[in-house]
C-alpha cells in the first residue's frame, strides 16, 4: 500500500473520530443556542477556558505518539508496552494542574471582565467537566496507542458510539423530561462527563481483552516511576504542550474579551469558533496520520521514505482545506442560521464565517507542518513563533483593533477585529511553519 493511501486511510478514520468527538461541542452549542441566548454567552467564554486546558494537555500526551510509533516502526513491542505503562504517571502529572483551573475559573473571569451575570453558569459548567479530565485524557492515550499502531479505527468505533450517546443525554439532562428538570447549560456538562467515563471504561476493557495488544504486554505490574522515561516524554511533551497552549489560547481567549460586547457578540463568536474547531479536525486529523506513517518510517531507518510520506500528507491535507474554505465563504449566511434563531446572531456570524474561511486555510497548513516537526523532535521554535505571531500579532493586535483602534482606524468594536488579526497572524505563522519544515527536513536527510 502507498503511503499516500496509507495516510488517507488512516487520517480518514481518525477524521470520523475527530468529527465525531467535536460534535460534542458542536451539540453543546446548538442545545444552549436553542435553550437560550445567555446559555449560549456563557458556553462560549466556559468553552473558551475548557478547551485551553484540554488541547494543552493533549499536546503534551501526543508526545507519546511519534515515540511509541517509532517503537513500532523498530518491531520494539515490550518497550512500547512499556512506555505505556509509564505514560500513566503522565497522564497524572499533567490532569492535576488542569483540574485546579477548571475547578477555580474566578479570577480569570474578573480579569476577563466577563459579565457577572455570565460566571456562575461558566463556573458550574467547568466544575463539573473537571471531573470529566482524568477519564478523558486516559482515552486520548488510548488513542495516541492506536494512530502510533496503524490501527485507529478500533478508536474511532469507540468515538462514533459516545456520539450517539452524548446527543440525546445532553438534551435530555439540559430540557429535562420523564421526571428530570430541565438543567440547561449544566446539563451539557454533565452528559459529558457520562460519555468520558464510559469511553474510558471500555478503552480500558479493550486493552484487556484484545488479541492485538498482547505482544505489548500491557498489563504487567505497573514499575515505578522512570524518571529518565519521563523526562524523554517532557522534553517533547511540554514545548508541544505550551505551544499548543499558546496557539488555543490565542483563538479562545478571543470569546473572554469579545464578550464585554454583549450576548449577541458572544454568540456569534461561539458560533464561528465553532465552526473552525469543526475545520480544524480534517488537518489535525491527516497530521495524525501522516506524523504516524513518518515516525514509523523513521524507526525503521528510511529517511527517504518518510520525506516521501509528508509530501503525500500535505497533498490531502491542503486539498481538502481549499475545499472546506471554499464551502464556508459560500454558505457562510446557511450556517448561521443552523445554529440561532436570532437574526441579528446570524447577521454577526456571517460575517465572521467569511474570516473563519482563510484562517482555515492557514490553519491546516501550519498544523501539518507542527505534527511532522514533532516527528523530528523539534518543539521549542514552533513555541516561539506561535508566542510572537498568534499571541503578540493575533491577539493583542485584535484587542487593539476592536477597542483601541490603530492609527487611522478608528476602533471596531465588533468581534470581527479579533479574526482579522487573527487570520494574518496564523498566515504569516503558517509561512514560518513551512520554512522551518523544509529546513529541518533538509538536515535530517544530510
Amino acid at each position: 500500500m502507498s503511503d499516500t493511501r496509507r495516510i488517507a486511510r488512516h487520517g480518514g478514520s481518525v477524521l470520523l473520530g475527530q468529527f465525531a468527538s467535536i460534535a460534542f461541542s458542536v451539540t453543546d452549542t446548538m442545545v444552549a443556542g436553542r435553550y437560550a441566548d445567555t446559555a449560549l454567552a456563557a458556553l462560549s467564554v466556559a468553552a473558551a477556558i475548557y478547551i485551553s486546558v484540554f488541547v494543552a494537555l493533549i499536546g503534551v500526551l501526543q508526545a507519546t505518539l511519534p515515540i511509541w510509533a517509532e517503537l513500532n516502526g523498530a518491531k520494539a513491542g515490550e518497550k512500547l508496552g512499556y512506555s505505556v505503562r509509564q505514560s500513566l504517571y503522565l497522564c497524572l502529572f499533567t490532569a492535576l494542574p488542569g483540574i485546579a483551573v477548571l475547578l477555580a475559573p474566578g479570577p480569570l473571569l474578573r480579569a476577563s471582565d466577563v459579565p457577572a451575570a455570565l460566571q456562575g453558569p461558566v463556573q458550574t459548567y467547568l466544575g463539573v467537566l473537571a471531573l470529566s479530565l482524568v477519564p478523558a485524557l486516559l482515552f486520548r492515550l488510548y488513542g495516541a496507542l492506536n494512530q502510533a499502531l496503524g490501527r485507529p479505527m478500533l478508536v474511532t468505533w469507540l468515538q462514533i458510539g459516545a456520539l450517539v450517546l452524548k446527543v440525546p443525554l445532553t438534551v435530555w439532562f439540559a430540557f429535562g423530561g420523564a421526571g428530570l428538570p430541565a438543567m440547561g447549560l449544566v446539563g451539557c456538562a454533565v452528559a459529558t462527563l457520562v460519555v468520558h467515563l464510559a469511553m474510558a471504561g471500555t478503552a480500558l476493557t479493550l486493552l484487556r481483552t484484545r488479541e492485538l495488544y498482547r505482544p505489548f504486554a500491557l498489563w504487567r505490574p505497573l514499575e515505578r516511576p522512570d524518571w529518565a522515561h519521563l523526562a524523554a516524554f517532557a522534553r517533547l511533551g511540554v514545548p508541544a504542550g505550551l505551544a499548543v497552549a499558546v496557539e488555543v489560547t490565542s483563538f479562545t481567549l478571543m470569546a473572554l474579551l469579545i464578550a464585554r460586547l454583549g450576548a449577541v457578540a458572544s454568540a456569534s463568536h461561539q458560533i464561528a469558533s465553532s465552526m473552525a474547531s469543526v475545520l480544524y479536525m480534517v488537518p489535525l486529523s491527516m497530521g495524525i496520520a501522516t506524523s504516524a506513517c513518518v515516525s514509523r518510517w523513521i524507526g525503521a531507518g528510511n529517511k527517504a521514505a518518510a520525506r516521501a510520506a509528508i509530501l503525500s500528507g500535505f497533498k490531502l491535507a491542503v486539498s481538502m482545506a481549499i475545499g472546506f474554505a471554499a464551502l464556508l465563504f459560500i454558505a457562510n449566511g446557511v450556517i448561521g442560521h443552523l445554529y440561532s434563531k436570532n437574526p441579528e446572531v446570524v447577521r454577526t456570524a456571517a460575517v465572521l464565517l467569511a474570516w473563519v474561511a482563510l484562517y482555515h486555510l492557514a490553519d491546516a497548513t501550519q498544523a501539518m507542518c507542527v505534527f511532522v516537526l514533532r516527528c523530528y523532535r523539534v518543539t521549542l521554535a514552533p513555541l516561539v513563533i506561535y508566542s510572537v505571531l498568534l499571541w503578540g500579532l493575533g491577539l493583542a493586535g485584535g484587542f487593539a483593533l476592536a477597542y483601541g483602534g490603530l492609527p487611522g482606524v478608528a476602533p471596531m468594536n465588533t468581534p470581527e477585529a479579533f479574526w482579522i488579526a487573527s487570520s494574518v497572524a496564523l498566515v504569516l505563522t503558517a509561512i514560518a511553519f513551512v520554512l522551518l519544515l523544509w529546513r529541518t527536513v533538509r538536515r535530517a536527510g544530510d
